[in-house]
């Protein structure tokens, strides 16, 4: 139902994650049987979960340890991996400079070139490795970056931007990315994102695309949507983006995975994001924490150090465990935020749902008061749901 904000604007209400409960159903099942295996780009995965394509989350090492245990890891293809032969030394500055000097620093040191043969570099380094590569670039990166891209034999291909559509507008003196033609040309299985619509995922469909990436602004680090006023709360751009691929698949046969990219820290976020139709979700912030990742205890996010207008910032997330930990477990924290795969495996087992498309038909109800009611002493006392 439409809403009337003032005379001649209308809105319609949309809701959040933290808005939202999953409901059990008529039966339950031993977590053990619950099936969390899905596929993305041909490539099957016995965990739906993939770490963002942002320096702090993802270097070499942990995507092939993501690959190792189940997972995925996106490698940023424009940032300080591709930028610097050796990398360590500009992550560490960037992980002691004073908050007030951080923008300019991000700024000036995602200023230096990207070296194609660092492209190439990464993506071996991985392969050798036994890990997955899969790589991320925007659209002008892409256009400039292809050849290298599809030359070391990257297997996925994320194209991202803060809002991608297949009707792009650009001056005369620009040549924007042809998504049918670029999705038909590559060798590799390219997915594509953000959105949050119906309309924009059924033409990111019929562009091409392998995947969809849904999300605008929600992520941790993200300052989009304060910067520019735009985005769409989760769990709604999630139903009707995945509305779109049941739709596409009717049509055409074709089953596109919808990925939930953006704002999700928990266990109890990733499963009632599948709830609300995603096939698997891109979480950064909760792998910025691992041990292994290359923040130093910092995350930020991919528009951070635009010259002329970040959307991002620099947050402090710790270090609270290893990469296995936060992944698969055993859990050492009591937040949600440790053994991920397990929390979904246990709600899956608690709603009944054999498997992921299982998950995505059980009911969902509106409960604006499900993380705060009767937690006053987590509140009070920092615990639990209450830090």
């Amino acid at each position: 139902m439409d809403i009337q904000i003032g005379r001649g604007k209308t809105a319609r209400r949309a809701y959040g994650i933290d808005e939202i409960a999953l409901v059990p159903g008529n039966r339950t099942l031993d977590p053990q049987l619950a099936d969390t295996t899905w596929k993305i780009g041909g490539i099957e995965r016995k965990i739906p979960i993939i770490a963002s394509a942002m320096d702090g989350v993802v270097d070499v090492g942990m995507a092939v340890r993501l690959s190792q245990l189940g997972a995925l890891g996106v490698l940023n293809l424009e940032g300080i991996q591709t930028r610097y032969e050796n990398p360590e030394p500009i992550l560490d500055r960037i992980a002691s400079v004073g908050k007030d000097e951080f923008v300019s620093l991000m700024q000036e040191l995602y200023a230096a070139p990207i070296k194609p043969e660092l492209i190439k570099q990464r993506i071996q380094e991985i392969k050798q490795q036994g890990g997955i590569a899969a790589v991320s670039a925007t659209p002008v990166g892409a256009s400039k970056y292809g050849n290298a891209i599809a030359e070391a034999k990257a297997d996925l291909l994320f194209v991202q931007a803060t809002v991608v559509s297949t009707a792009h507008l650009s001056p005369d003196s620009v040549t924007p990315l042809d998504l049918d033609q670029f999705c038909q040309e590559m060798p590799m299985p390219v997915l594509l994102g953000n959105c949050v619509t119906y309309e924009v995922t059924l033409n990111l469909m019929k562009a091409g695309a392998a995947g969809v990436l849904v999300g605008i602004g929600p992520g941790a680090a993200c300052t989009s949507r304060g910067v520019l006023g735009v985005g769409i709360p989760q769990a709604t751009a999630i139903a009707d983006c995945a509305a779109a691929r049941d739709d596409y698949y009717q049509e055409t046969g074709k089953y596109i995975p919808v990925i939930a990219d953006g704002g999700l820290i928990t266990g109890g976020d990733i499963c009632k994001c599948i709830a609300c139709g995603a096939d698997g979700v891109m979480i950064g912030s909760p792998f910025a924490r691992a041990a292994e990742a290359p923040g130093r205890g910092y995350h930020w996010g991919m528009a951070t150090p635009s010259p002329v207008l970040p959307r991002g910032t620099r947050i402090q997330v710790g270090k609270t465990g290893s990469l296995e930990q936060i992944l698969t477990g055993p859990a050492g924290l009591d937040d949600g935020t440790h053994n991920l795969l397990g929390a979904l495996k246990t709600s899956m087992g608690t709603l009944g749902a054999k498997n992921l498309q299982e998950m995505q038909q059980v009911e969902v109800v509106i409960a604006p008061s499900l993380l705060t009611e009767g937690k006053v002493y987590q509140k009070a006392q920092q615990l639990g749901m209450g830090k």
